[in-house]
């Protein structure tokens, strides 16, 4: 008991050795990067006018003073000062004062494509805490627990996960700008995938200690995909705009391998239970992951391929859901409504390597196979992978994100443009043994810390209401 409780404690005390250099070291920076190329090809009057156009939107914005030296009450005079000695020494100016108010404009600009990335991010967010968090309460008696350890896990992993990249953990020092807020945000998804695999068999300490593990493995694996790490693959030959591989496909598989270390024999014969209004709300965190997905895939794609992006992510989202419907009723008779909320998401998974490198036709026929594909994995593949592995998928991230993942990775290979079959073959196998690897790994650690005694009951470690026990 003693040694347990000083473990507890350990894990508190890293916690916050994590964050508070986090807090300290936070500095603002200047923003997105903008080409150099496309500055010059603009004249310096052209580029104070377009600054001008967009000149209302800087003052909407409370937190753009922090963003740069250049704050929006002072652009005003900057632009009118600019512009009169323009006209009044346009024959005098040398090139060097030309090449400053040049230099101005772009960091303005900077300042603005940088917080417009806010946009994203918060779509990002709203996916995390709403979708995420809800899509997990379908189970009846545990709705507390599943929005709460959605709530703990995003709070550690992005703050973990930006330290660690600014230390320069698995790649080079990152700036704490918006980009790493949005790819510590991908880390957040990745293990709330990976959290509905245990979801309601772990104790609330347990999934901070999880979390704790979590983000230097999926770290380890980004490095690996994304970045030339161990040299397995060359930064930049693998195609994963969206992350079915890199964000999907791990967590689930991080969590099926958490799970045969996280599954007592009292929870293999427990039923899960849901009712009605458990999955109504289930269907709310699902239409919420489904409306905000553009966003998710589009996030990190080039401006150019951004609305290509979006618009693929939208269509193979509806082939899914339509799938989901035919195949839930061809194969249960009746529509499931845990078909609805999980496997018409399946669209987004498989969509997420190839989003902004194919045609808006590819992507609805690849949705609508993700959507079968997913139901399929519900209604029949489920039971015969819990029993191999004497392990329950609580959420059945397997049949939404481990297939629909690895399905995507490997369909860019046809759909995709300047794809390097090698190389997305490679993503996927090194993924799948990455993932399963640490996820066993981080279940035996866990494991060392108990077991919950009364499974999908929130009565164990929250005060509920009477009506609830």
């Amino acid at each position: 008991m003693a040694i347990k409780r000083f473990l507890k404690l350990y894990v508190v005390i890293c916690i916050g050795l994590f964050c508070f250099p986090l807090l300290g070291g936070m500095k603002a920076t200047n923003g997105a990067e903008v080409s150099g190329s496309k500055l010059e090809n603009l004249s310096v009057d052209q580029s104070l006018v377009a600054v001008n156009d967009v000149q209302h939107d800087w003052n909407s914005w409370s937190s753009v003073e922090n963003a740069s030296d250049v704050n929006p009450g002072s652009h005003d005079i900057l632009l009118a000062s600019n512009t009169a000695e323009s006209h009044a020494k346009a024959g005098a100016e040398s090139a060097s004062h030309q090449s400053e108010v040049t230099g101005a404009v772009a960091t303005a600009l900077e300042d603005f494509m940088e917080l417009a990335k806010y946009g994203k991010a918060i779509h990002v967010m709203a996916m995390l805490m709403v979708g995420f968090g809800f899509l997990m309460v379908f189970v009846r008696r545990y709705g507390y627990g599943a929005v709460t350890a959605t709530y703990i896990a995003v709070s550690i992993v992005i703050p973990y996960y930006m330290f660690l990249k600014r230390m320069g953990i698995f790649g080079e020092p990152a700036e704490l700008k918006m980009d790493r807020l949005i790819l510590a945000e991908f880390c957040a998804a990745s293990i709330l995938i990976a959290t509905g695999a245990f979801l309601g068999r772990l104790k609330m300490s347990q999934y901070i200690i999880m979390a704790l593990i979590f983000v230097p493995s999926y770290m380890m694996n980004e490095w690996i995909m994304l970045d030339n790490g161990m040299g397995i693959i060359p930064k930049g030959q693998l195609i994963d705009t969206g992350g079915s591989i890199v964000i999907h496909q791990f967590g689930a598989y991080f969590g099926l391998g958490v799970i045969v270390r996280m599954t007592t024999s009292e929870d293999f014969n427990k039923k899960i239970e849901s009712d009605k209004i458990s999955n109504q709300f289930s269907m709310l965190g699902s239409m919420m992951l489904w409306i905000f997905w553009p966003s998710f895939c589009a996030a990190p794609a080039e401006i150019s391929r951004m609305p290509i992006a979006a618009v693929n992510t939208i269509l193979s989202l509806c082939g899914a859901t339509l799938a989901t419907y035919i195949a839930s009723t061809m194969i249960r008779k009746k529509i499931a409504i845990e078909d609805m909320a999980n496997a018409t998401l399946a669209g987004g998974v498989v969509i997420g390597s190839s989003c902004a490198h194919t045609t808006p036709q590819a992507s609805l026929i690849l949705g609508f196979i993700a959507g079968i594909l997913s139901v399929i994995g519900f209604a029949i593949i489920q039971p015969r992978v819990q029993k191999a592995l004497k392990g329950i998928d609580t959420c059945g991230v397997h049949n939404l994100h481990g297939m629909p993942g690895i399905l995507g990775g490997l369909a860019a290979i046809f759909i995709a443009e300047n794809v390097v079959p090698g190389s997305q073959i490679k993503g996927v196998f090194v993924t799948f043994i990455v993932a399963w690897i640490t996820g066993l790994a981080a279940g035996t650690v866990v494991s060392l810390f108990g077991y919950r005694k009364d499974s999908y009951n929130d009565a164990v470690e929250f005060i509920v209401e009477e009506e609830h026990h």
